[in-house]
């Protein structure tokens, strides 16, 4: 579709800001030193929105009376919302996944969440993260158990990259990988005027080591590989070109980045991106509505970049939150800690449309709305169907797979 772009606008450097273990250098670099596009690999974006999205409201029952009655400020009129089909709708803010719905690109997993639900923000992101409880061992994550399976006996490369200030999630926690945290890519890049730090690190390569001198080899290999890769960044600098036009927004311009990373050719599998602020106890209608904006415009921007670059096929993006909030609404016009609630896959692949049913609300659990479809299964149609691994000994289970993607 298009000719080969061989963008990152940015490059290692001394200024850079990035959380890596000590063999990290060479998983950036070696990806970074890719010479040509992986050809048929899936990837995973991974979109976590962090503090409990209010699942009632971005997918909304609005002829439901039980609905309307619970939230008599809050409740999405039938009038405001995007339709899916009779009965429920988009908030009237997430045009832009009623957009992706509209061209086939969205599925929206309905009632999901996990038994016995942990109201916690901590603790059920970190089951979400880990598939465990906290009376488990939690050293590791499922995206970190899914790099460890996939990369047995395969040369290192960048197979994930946690791009963003948070702290980077439990799920990338890996035994045998070490995932880099970056912050900002347009930090990477050596300084014009470095070429005294060009000239030593060339002086260092040609030093001859003693046997057994590990130290010094590994500032050889990961200081050579850093001038390379530098060099190799600033020569590709400003190739990249695109015709959407992202909201600007701080996920967006995540995601954009992703976009460009993904057409550089890097080989990476696993890209993963927060957006916070969903934790609304009180005057919730404004900022939930400026946050469904601010994520369905981006990913629909992402979904669209990607195909315009010839990547539509080959990139699936999960969107999920530890957990949704209460039926009810609160005396500070807000929600509350709740329980199941929508998570969304979308790219080219998916079946679009509803898989599940609206849980129902004359059935709830403590005043929460009951799930029906274990976060864990989609986990399973991720890894099996879309990542291409088995899925049980990751997940330590058999799951099934939920309908969400195209065979």
């Amino acid at each position: 579709m298009t000719t080969r772009r061989n963008f990152l606008k940015t490059s290692i450097g001394t200024s850079a800001v990035v959380s890596l273990g000590a063999a990290a250098p060479q998983f950036l670099l070696r990806a970074c030193a890719a010479d040509t596009k992986p050809k048929g690999e899936s990837i995973l974006v991974v979109i976590q929105l962090s503090g409990g999205n209010d699942g009632l409201n971005t997918v909304a029952p609005f002829t439901e009376p039980a609905y309307r009655k619970a939230r008599p400020t809050l409740a999405v009129r039938a009038d405001d919302a995007l339709k899916i089909d009779r009965s429920l709708g988009f908030h009237p803010a997430a045009q832009g996944f009623a957009d992706l719905l509209e061209r086939n690109q969205l599925a929206i997993v309905q009632g999901v969440g996990y038994a016995n639900p942990n109201r916690s923000h901590f603790e059920s992101m970190d089951i979400w993260h880990t598939c465990r409880r906290k009376t488990a061992i939690r050293n590791d994550g499922w995206l970190g158990r899914f790099l460890d399976e996939s990369l047995k006996g395969k040369a290192l490369d960048l197979p994930a990259l946690h791009l963003g200030h948070e702290k980077q999630p439990l799920a990338l926690a890996s035994s045998e990988i070490r995932v880099p945290s970056v912050t900002a890519l347009d930090r990477f890049r050596l300084k014009e005027n470095s070429g005294g730090l060009r000239k030593a690190v060339a002086e260092i390569g040609a030093a001859s080591k003693a046997p057994g001198d590990d130290l010094l080899g590994f500032v050889q290999s990961s200081t050579g590989s850093a001038l390379s890769a530098s060099e190799k960044i600033e020569a590709a600098s400003g190739t990249y070109k695109t015709g959407i036009s992202y909201p600007e927004t701080g996920l967006a311009g995540k995601l954009k980045t992703v976009a460009q990373l993904i057409d550089s050719g890097l080989k990476t599998r696993i890209y993963y991106v927060t957006l916070d602020g969903f934790d609304t106890h009180s005057r919730q209608a404004q900022a939930h509505a400026a946050l469904l904006r601010e994520v369905s415009t981006a990913l629909d921007a992402f979904v669209r970049d990607l195909n315009e670059h010839g990547h539509g096929d080959r990139v699936l993006t999960l969107t999920f939150s530890e957990f949704g909030r209460r039926l009810q609404e609160n005396a500070s016009e807000g929600t509350d800690h709740g329980a199941a609630a929508p998570a969304f896959l979308a790219g080219n692949r998916v079946k679009p449309g509803l898989i599940g049913k609206h849980p129902g609300l004359g059935d709830l659990d403590d005043g929460d709305v009951k799930f029906h479809t274990d976060f864990r299964q989609i986990y399973a149609t991720v890894l099996d169907g879309w990542l291409g691994v088995d899925s049980k000994p990751i997940l330590d289970g058999r799951f099934d797979s939920v309908a969400a993607l195209q065979s």
